[in-house]
């Protein structure tokens, strides 16, 4: 983990995780956050419905976003206090999601990032994340 402190941020800076969905991705969301929805864990349900197949949570991919925020822009130290989602089109499992965070603002401590994940060039979510960035810690005598 790292941190880029606030006096170190600047609009334009950027990170990026990719991840692939698996199996057992799908199977330990579901049991932590009780969303056990048979769109995740059934096919033949899922192939009913307007995915046409088992799709991924959506809240993965939020918190594909916030682990970028926690850990590297801003990183350790960092709040995240709020975020707008537009979920575009599904992730399934064997989905590689690229996930980028690109400051747009600085206010204060408030930053303001946009935030995408991608699958190939497929855009699967846009966010806009709030975060309170850390400060430099002080300097010991």
């Amino acid at each position: 983990m790292t941190s880029v402190y606030l006096d170190e941020l600047k609009p334009g800076m950027s990170a990026q995780t990719v991840r692939t969905v698996t199996e057992r991705d799908i199977q330990l969301f579901g049991e932590a956050t009780g969303d056990m929805n048979p769109v995740h864990f059934d096919e033949d349900f899922a192939k009913k419905t307007v995915f046409r197949g088992r799709v991924a949570h959506g809240a993965l991919s939020i918190g594909y976003i916030s682990a970028l925020l926690g850990t590297q822009l801003p990183g350790d130290g960092s709040i995240f206090l709020s975020a707008s989602i537009v979920f575009k089109t599904p992730v399934r499992i064997g989905d590689t999601v690229t996930t980028t965070a690109t400051v747009r603002e600085i206010n204060g401590r408030a930053v303001v990032l946009d935030c995408v994940c991608k699958v190939d060039d497929r855009l699967v979510l846009e966010s806009e994340a709030h975060v309170l960035a850390p400060r430099r810690p002080a300097a010991k005598d």
